[in-house]
Order: C-alpha cells, then structure tokens, then sequence
C-alpha cells in the first residue's frame, strides 16, 4: 500500500493547539505479526528484517531508526514503519519467516493515530479510559490495548511529559476526536 492519498475520516480536521494540542499523525505503515516468540528462527527472521527482535514484556515497545515493534500480546506484534517500506517489509518478512507458523497482515489503513499532549492530557484520556495513567504505572514507552468511551484503541506514551499516540480504528476515528474535543473545551471552560 503504497497510495499516501489515502485518508481517514478525521484527515480535515484542524490540529487543536493550546495548553492541550490534539492532531492526527501522517499515515505510517502499520504491519500486524504474529508468531511464536520461544521459536528462535522465528526471533531470528525477524530481527534480520525489522533490526530487532519483538519485545516480549507486556505492554512494551521497541524502537529502531525507522521501525517501532510494539507488544500487543503473547504472540501478536505491531510494527509502525515508514509508508514508502511497507511493501518491502512485510515481503522480506513473510520470505524470512516463510515455513513457519506465523502470520504478516498489513493494516496501515485500518488505523489512524492521534497524538494528544499537554498538561491535562491524561486528565482527557482517564475521562473516558480505564487504565490507571499515572506516570509511575503508564510511563515513557508504555503501550497497551484498552477503551476509550466505546471505541477500542492502543494507546502509547510517548515521552515522560504528558504525551501520548491514540491508535483507532478508522470507524471510531471521529467519534474519538471528538469526544477529545468537547473534553478539552469543558477543560477549558473551567480554567
């Protein structure tokens, strides 16, 4: 997939600046894999193609030049690259991990990701998410799979400064947005 004209349902919006900034991040190329981590031809293939091998504590990232590989479960990885690479990638990985039993589904336009950060950014994501956001539980690099409101997302920290990714499905992309939206103006309202 290699069409950056493609677009998801919150491409229009405005980025929302201010003591909360909220945007939607240009399109990266989203590979979803699956294999078996205690396999060391498995681990083997696919630091020889990725640069590095699938992170296998829970809720974890690992982070290359132009790769991230991020622990969505026990055998199941997502790996954000560049647009322009994911055609090759998951070619050379399907090639070097080809007889075993695993799985390489690209699923760059199934997602969209936001990036919320600022000051009361975990305030906006705990209105709506059920995981504890505390820096000391949900620190840098931190990632998992949970809720926000009614739509499924993968959340990651960026930084130690309040500042996180918001992985949705493109379905969930607008309701999403905008639940941010009219939580950053309640804040507002109040300050």
């Amino acid at each position: 997939m290699n069409d950056t004209k493609i677009t998801s349902p919150v491409y229009n919006r405005v980025r929302i600046d201010g003591p909360t900034r909220l945007s939607e991040l240009p399109l990266c190329g989203k590979i979803n894999l699956r294999g078996n981590p205690r396999n060391k031809q498995f681990l083997t293939a696919t630091a020889s193609v990725l640069g590095m091998v699938p992170p296998i504590q829970p809720n974890t990232r690992h982070m290359g030049s132009t790769t991230t590989l991020f622990w969505l479960g026990p055998d199941e990885w997502l790996c954000h690259c560049e647009i322009s690479q994911t055609e090759t990638l998951i070619a050379d990985l399907r090639s070097g991990l080809d007889g075993l039993h695993c799985a390489v589904v690209e699923v760059s336009d199934y997602y969209t990701v936001l990036r919320l950060d600022g000051s009361h950014s975990a305030a906006l994501l705990s209105r709506a998410c059920p995981l504890d956001l505390h820096p000391s539980v949900f620190g840098k690099g931190a990632c998992a799979q949970t809720r926000f409101g009614h739509a499924s997302i993968f959340l990651h920290k960026i930084s130690n400064a309040p500042s996180f990714e918001i992985q949705v499905r493109w379905s969930f992309a607008e309701y999403v947005w905008d639940y941010l939206v009219s939580g950053m103006r309640a804040l507002a309202a109040s300050d």
